[in-house]
C-alpha cells in the first residue's frame, strides 16, 4: 500500500472522516472502490480518456471506481515516481460519502450544521507533512524541473491547450480583512516556473478573484497556494458556494469533527492544510493578464482561450511519497458534477423546505447528464399539495442562486426525475402549457460557453404535477411484474437494469368496484364481473356517441 502519515481514520463510517487523503484512499480500497492500473498510462493521452469511459460508457453510477495508476509516463517517454488518482473524491456518491464520513442521506445536513457552527483550524510548526520535500529557487527553472517534475494530466486530449491541474485548493487571503477563502479553479503549465489560473468573475462568485481586486487596487502580488490532495472535507469546500467572508477551513473542521491542521507556507504568507500531499506556492500579478485555455469545461463544451491570471510558482512543497490527485469534469456526468450534485441537492431541499416553509416538498433533483445540475432543476411535490405551493417552490429554486435554475420543472412524487423519459410523459399529460408554463425573462447567463450567447437569459418554469385524479398507470402492478422478474431470471435471460415506473400504481381515480373486476381477472371470476355490467346496460352506441332520436323504437330506428 501506499506511504501514509499516521493512522487516523482508516474506516470512514465507524470512525469519521480521514483527514489525510492516503488515509482516505486506503479506505477506498478497503471497500472495493479503487481500480489500480500498474501498466504504463500516458498521462498526456490515456490517463484522464481511460476514466472518461466510466461516465460516457453506460456503466451505473454505482459501478463506477477511483483509478489508482501507478505507472505514469508520458509522450516523450518520461516515468513518474508519483502514482495518480482520478475519481477518488467523487466518481460516485458512495466516495463522496466515506470522504465525508456520513451516509449519503446525511450529508445535506452535515452541511448544514458545519456552516453553522465551524471549528477553526490549528496551526502546527514547520515543516508539516506537505513540506517534507521543498523544491524552490533555481531548481524551479531547471528544464526538466519545477512543475515538470510532476505527473500532471492532460484532461481533454485533441483540445486543451496544457496538462492542467483540475483537483485545486487555491488559497488566498483577503488583504483588508486576513480572512483567507478556497476556491476550485482551474491552473495550466505554462513553464516550470508559471501556471495560468482562470480564477473567473461571475455571479456571486469565486472569493479569489474579489481578492485579486483588492490586490490589484493596493498594486500588490497576490499570495496564492494551490493545494492538491488534501482531506475530502477540505478538498470538498472548495465547490461549495460560501460566504466570502467565511473561512472555509473552519467549515472543514467543523465537517471533520475537529480542527484541521494547518501549516504557513515556505514562501507565500498562506495557512495551508499541513497533510495535504503536494503544494505550489506563488504570487499572481496585480496587473497583467496572460492567454489562458482553451480548455474542456463543465458545461460541456470547450472554453476558448482568455485572458486570467498569471501565476509566477515560488516554490513546490510535497510529501515524500505523495499522490497525484486529478478530478475530472469536462462533459458531465463527471467527478465535479457529483460533488456539485451530493451537496446541492439537500441545500435546495432545506431551502425550499426550511427557510421558505413550502407545503409538500418532497425533493430536489439537478439533471446531471450534460447539463452539469445548474440549468435543469427538478422539484417533487406530494399529490395535492397545493398549486400556490408548488409556484412558490419553483420560483424559490430558480431565485435561489444565479447560476441555477434556468429550467424548474415540477413533477408528483411518482416520477422519478432522474428518468427523463418519465419527466416528458408527465409533462405531455398532466401540464397545459397555457397554465402551467411560465418564462420569466432578465436572467444572468450563468456558467456556460461564452461563444453564441447573450448575457440577458431567461428562465423556463413549468408545473408537471397532477392537477386531479387520475387513472392507474397502464402497466401489471408491482406484485405481478416481480413475479415475472422471478421467472426471467430464473430462465436466465439478459440482465434488466429497470427505470421507474417498471409497474402499475394507481393515481386516485380509481375504485373498489374495478380493484374487485381486477382481482377476478386474474383468478378466472371474470364471467361474474360480465354479468354485473351486463345488468347496468344503458342506451347509446359507446358514451361518446349517445342513440340518436332517429335510432329509437317507433322513431324509424332498428
Amino acid at each position: 500500500m501506499l506511504d501514509q502519515t499516521e493512522k487516523r481514520n482508516t474506516s470512514a463510517k465507524s470512525a469519521g472522516p480521514a483527514l489525510d487523503f492516503q488515509q482516505h484512499l486506503a479506505a477506498l480500497e478497503k471497500a472495493g472502490l479503487v481500480t489500480r492500473i500498474d501498466r504504463p498510462i500516458d498521462k498526456d493521452t490515456e490517463l484522464h480518456t481511460l476514466m472518461r469511459w466510466q461516465f460516457v460508457g453506460g456503466l451505473p453510477e454505482e459501478k463506477r471506481r477511483a483509478f489508482l495508476f501507478t505507472n505514469v509516463v508520458d509522450g516523450g517517454g518520461r516515468k513518474y515516481d508519483m502514482p495518480v488518482v482520478v475519481g477518488a473524491l467523487s466518481a460516485n456518491p458512495d466516495i463522496y460519502a466515506i470522504g465525508m464520513g456520513q451516509p449519503v442521506e446525511e450529508i445535506g445536513k452535515a452541511w448544514l450544521e458545519a456552516v453553522s457552527h465551524p471549528i477553526k483550524p490549528t496551526r502546527i510548526n514547520t515543516p508539516a507533512p506537505c513540506q517534507e520535500v521543498v523544491i524552490k529557487g533555481d531548481d524551479l527553472k531547471k528544464p526538466d524541473g519545477g512543475l515538470k517534475l510532476l505527473p500532471v494530466p492532460i484532461s481533454t486530449p485533441g483540445f486543451d491547450a496544457a496538462p492542467y491541474f483540475t483537483a485545486t485548493l487555491c488559497v488566498t487571503r483577503d488583504p483588508e480583512n486576513g480572512i483567507q477563502n478556497m476556491g476550485t479553479y482551474r491552473a495550466g503549465l505554462k513553464a516550470t516556473d508559471r501556471l495560468g489560473v482562470r480564477m473567473a468573475s461571475r455571479i456571486g462568485g469565486a472569493g479569489g478573484y474579489q481578492h485579486w481586486l483588492k490586490h490589484r487596487k493596493l498594486k500588490t502580488p497576490m499570495p496564492i497556494a494551490i493545494v492538491n490532495g488534501c482531506a475530502p472535507v477540505v478538498a470538498f469546500t472548495g465547490p461549495q458556494k460560501l460566504a466570502i467572508d467565511m473561512d472555509e477551513m473552519g467549515v472543514a473542521g467543523a465537517l471533520a469533527g475537529e480542527p484541521i491542521r494547518t501549516v504557513k507556507c515556505v514562501t507565500v504568507d498562506l495557512d495551508v492544510p499541513a497533510d495535504a500531499e503536494l503544494v505550489i506556492e506563488g504570487l499572481i500579478d496585480p496587473e497583467l493578464l496572460e492567454p489562458e485555455g482553451p480548455f474542456g469545461e463543465s458545461h460541456g463544451y470547450i472554453a476558448l482561450e482568455d485572458f486570467n491570471m498569471s501565476m509566477q510558482v515560488t516554490a513546490i512543497t510535497h510529501k515524500k511519497k505523495p499522490v497525484f490527485v486529478s478530478l475530472i469534469s469536462q462533459v458531465t456526468p463527471s467527478e465535479s458534477s457529483v460533488i456539485k450534485r451530493v451537496a446541492y441537492e439537500p441545500m435546495f431541499l432545506a431551502h425550499l423546505r426550511d427557510q421558505l416553509g413550502i407545503k409538500g416538498i418532497r425533493g430536489v433533483s439537478l439533471h446531471e447528464p450534460l447539463s452539469n445540475v445548474r440549468p435543469v432543476i427538478f422539484l417533487k411535490f406530494a399529490q395535492g399539495a397545493p398549486r400556490t405551493e408548488v409556484w412558490r417552490g419553483i420560483h424559490g429554486a430558480s431565485g435561489l442562486r444565479a447560476d441555477c435554475g434556468k429550467i424548474v420543472v415540477a413533477v408528483s412524487d411518482d416520477i422519478d426525475p432522474t428518468n427523463t423519459n418519465a419527466v416528458f410523459w408527465s409533462m405531455a399529460y398532466r401540464a397545459n402549457p397555457v397554465e402551467d408554463v411560465v418564462v420569466m425573462p432578465h436572467r444572468s447567463s450563468g456558467h456556460g460557453p461564452k461563444s453564441g450567447r447573450v448575457p440577458n437569459d431567461s428562465s423556463l418554469l413549468i408545473d408537471a404535477t397532477l392537477k386531479a385524479p387520475f387513472p392507474p398507470l397502464a402497466l401489471p402492478t408491482r406484485e405481478y411484474m416481480e413475479r415475472a422478474r422471478k421467472v426471467w431470471e430464473e430462465l436466465d435471460l439478459p440482465a434488466l437494469s429497470p427505470q421507474p415506473p417498471w409497474h402499475g400504481y394507481t393515481l386516485g381515480d380509481w375504485n373498489e368496484v374495478w380493484e374487485t373486476y381486477a382481482r377476478r381477472a386474474v383468478s378466472g371470476g371474470w364471467e361474474q364481473s360480465g354479468r354485473e355490467t351486463f345488468a347496468q346496460r344503458r342506451g347509446g352506441l359507446t358514451p361518446e356517441t349517445p342513440v340518436r332520436d332517429a335510432d329509437k323504437p317507433g322513431k324509424g330506428g332498428h
